[in-house]
């Protein structure tokens, strides 16, 4: 959680118990909530606003189409590399049976 250990949680709460009270604590806690939720209201607002001016301008299609021709190139160059690499396999595994052939008939 933010990168606080167990011990500097506990100092932190030591700190604020002893700065504003343990009458008060409740009521900071829940202004800190409160303040959360605005925050989070309001970057989901924004949010969606950019959404809405993208959808608007067609961005969003755009962008869709460009991640669906990444994602079909990428998938071709997977397959091109696994082709490759399984006829290269098979290359190597009959050049290991023809040096190794003459040597098993000598045992």
């Amino acid at each position: 959680m933010f990168g606080i250990g167990g011990g500097e949680l506990i100092f932190i709460i030591f700190i604020a118990l002893m700065l504003f009270g343990s009458d008060k604590i409740p009521d900071i806690a829940r202004a800190m909530g409160k303040g959360m939720a605005q925050l989070k209201n309001a970057t989901n607002e924004i949010k969606s606003e950019i959404q809405k001016g993208a959808e608007a301008n067609g961005l969003d299609k755009t962008l869709t189409d460009m991640t669906d021709s990444f994602t079909k190139e990428i998938d071709e160059v997977k397959a091109g590399i696994d082709q490759n690499i399984t006829s290269t396999v098979q290359n190597n595994a009959q050049d290991i049976e023809e040096i190794t052939g003459p040597i098993k008939r000598q045992m």
